[in-house]
Formats: structure tokens, C-alpha cells, sequence
């Protein structure tokens, strides 16, 4: 029988300092009643200058390895957006800070999606046999990439890590992936958008990179996407896994946005309660999302073992996905 890819534990690394609506007032033209009714967001963590993509990410790796009982595993996959260089990449100088030099580690870039596509990457080498046991991380630190004056993008977006071990297991176990379901739209590459930096549009020698080193969003156009393409991949993701909508007991998106939380919600029928979200505390940590309120649900009761859920995002490329599994048995770990 081929293998399936088994959750057997879960951590975190969240940065110290809150950084509250009020916070964002005394700097902004802003207001916390304007943040929280169009957001559902009050307050975000912020890392502290010098603090990197790749501390948040060890740290949250220590804590899932720390949680599956088992620092070993057979390759690092680290989605994030906002990695600690343009060149290397992160994720093996992460690695090599979690001991484990020589295991094969890579960076995964799709936004607020990257978990998900980390989720079906390291999901397919599990299912290949190829791998045992897989370390997925989503970090992020958009606080270092957002434009200082721009209200909008600065209420949104936090900084943080989540991570899962995922191990070679049954399909009837507890944990188990049953599937993964992604999507991409180029032609939606403007709607979130960092242009300078890259190839196609590099800083020009000896001049201080200007807006285009800034993160930019067109929100409406990301909302109705969001909403659209959230659903469509959680029905297919549910369908996959042979159940209906009303079977998930908890539905865990990316923290996006309340409202957008709540349009999916509805879309597919379920009762807000049934959403798993941290959003009023820590913003939309990108990447890192996911697995925070993940963490969050396990440790407060909400997920119980043997829990149907059903994870979907939505990010930059355009790239969306969403996946079902059981929830295990697993204690969250802060690293």
C-alpha cells in the first residue's frame, strides 16, 4: 500500500512585540474601528530589526521537531516570501541551525499559498517513497517589506513562523493527508506585487531601492478571487477526500481577512464557528498562517483528534489550494 503523509507534530515562533491598532493610529491615518470593521484584525507581532525570516523559521522547526518527538527527518521545505537573502536560499541555512547539514532543503515561493504547496510537495515525496520524514515550515516577515506610510498594508500583515513534521504513515491514521488541491492564474500577477528587485525589473547599480522594493495589493480584486477560488479548491479538496462540505468539523484559511474568512464560510455552508481563526491577534502572517492557527485550534480544544479539516489559501501568482486531513494526536510547541 502506498504510504500517506501523517501529521506528528506541530510549533511556533511568534516575535515578542504587539504592535496594536492604536500602535498603528499614533503613526497613521488610521483608527482602530477603521482596521477592525474592515479587517477583523486588532493587533499583529512585529519582529524586532534584526531578527530574520530564518530565526522565526528555526525556531518554529525546533518546535515541531520537539513535538514529534523525533529531530530527524529526511528533507526541509520552507515557504515563505520573504526569505533572509534573494541569493541563497533560506531553508538550508536552516537546516544546518537545526542540525540536521546534509538533509536536501529548499525554499517554496507562492505567497499566502505556500504552505499548501509546501503540504502537497512534501505530501508527494512521502507518497513516492522517497521520503520518511519531512520538516515543512511557513515563515514569514512582511514587516520588512511593507511601504511605512501605506495604512493599508501595515494593518494587515504580521511576522511569523508555523511548521509541521510529516511522516510515511496509513491513510486511516489519525493525521493523514488525504489530498491537496492547487491552482494558479497568471494573469493575475499585479493584483500583489513586489516589482522591484527581480530580474525583470532589478534595482538599477548604485541608487537606493524606492517604491518598488514596497509589497502592493489591488484588495478588491483580491477579495473576490480569494472567495471564488478558496471555495472552488476546498469543494474539490472535500469531493477528493469523499466528504461533503457539512462533514468538515473545522475549516482553517489562511488569514486573510475576516470577511473573506466568513464569505468561504458561507459558501460552503458552514457555520462560522467551524472556522478556525487567530486573525484578531496576529493579522495575515502570509505563509506562516495555516499552520499558527492550526496551532492555535490544538491548543485551545478547539481541533480534536480525529477532527475532519479542511485547509485553503489564497495568494500572489495568483496561487490558491486547499487540502483535507484528520487532526492527530499532537501537542503545538513554541520554539
Amino acid at each position: 500500500m502506498q504510504p500517506a503523509p501523517v501529521i506528528c507534530g506541530i510549533g511556533t515562533s511568534l516575535p515578542s512585540r504587539v504592535v496594536t491598532n492604536d500602535d498603528l493610529a499614533a503613526e497613521l491615518d488610521t483608527s482602530d474601528e477603521w482596521i477592525s470593521t474592515r479587517t477583523g484584525i486588532r493587533e499583529r507581532r512585529i519582529a524586532d530589526p534584526g531578527t530574520a525570516t530564518g530565526d522565526l523559521a528555526r525556531a518554529a522547526g525546533e518546535g515541531a521537531l520537539k513535538s514529534a518527538g523525533d529531530a530527524s527527518v529526511d528533507m526541509v521545505v520552507l515557504a515563505t516570501t520573504t526569505p533572509d537573502h534573494r541569493c541563497p536560499a533560506t531553508a538550508p541555512d536552516v537546516a544546518q541551525r537545526l542540525g540536521l547539514t546534509g538533509v536536501p532543503a529548499w525554499d517554496l515561493s507562492a505567497v499566502c499559498s505556500g504552505f499548501l504547496y509546501g503540504l502537497a510537495c512534501a505530501s508527494s515525496f512521502i507518497r513516492a517513497g522517497t521520503a520518511e520524514r519531512v520538516l515543512l515550515i511557513g515563515a514569514d516577515t512582511y514587516s520588512t517589506i511593507l511601504d511605512p506610510n501605506d495604512r493599508a498594508t501595515r494593518a494587515i500583515f504580521g511576522d511569523g513562523a508555523g511548521a509541521v513534521v510529516l511522516r510515511a504513515g496509513s491513510p486511516a491514521e489519525d493525521g493523514a493527508v488525504s489530498s491537496v488541491n492547487l491552482g494558479s492564474d497568471g494573469t493575475l500577477r499585479d493584483a500583489i506585487l513586489v516589482e522591484g528587485g527581480g530580474s525583470r525589473s532589478p534595482f538599477p547599480p548604485g541608487e537606493v531601492p524606492g517604491e518598488g522594493r514596497y509589497f502592493t495589493m489591488r484588495g478588491k480584486t483580491v477579495f473576490r478571487h480569494a472567495v471564488d477560488r478558496m471555495s472552488e479548491a476546498s469543494r474539490t479538496a472535500a469531493e477528493s477526500a469523499g466528504w461533503d462540505p457539512s462533514d468538515i468539523d473545522c475549516l482553517v484559511p489562511h488569514q486573510a481577512n475576516a470577511r473573506i474568512i466568513q464569505a468561504v464560510a458561507d459558501r460552503l455552508g458552514l457555520p462560522v464557528e467551524r472556522c478556525a481563526s487567530n486573525i484578531e491577534r496576529l493579522g495575515n502572517t502570509a505563509a506562516a498562517s495555516i499552520p499558527l492557527a492550526l496551532a492555535d485550534a490544538a491548543g485551545s480544544g478547539r481541533l480534536r483528534t480525529g477532527d475532519r479539516v479542511l485547509l485553503t489559501a489564497f495568494g500572489g501568482g495568483a496561487t490558491w489550494g486547499a487540502a483535507a486531513l484528520t487532526w492527530p494526536d499532537v501537542a503545538p510547541m513554541a520554539g
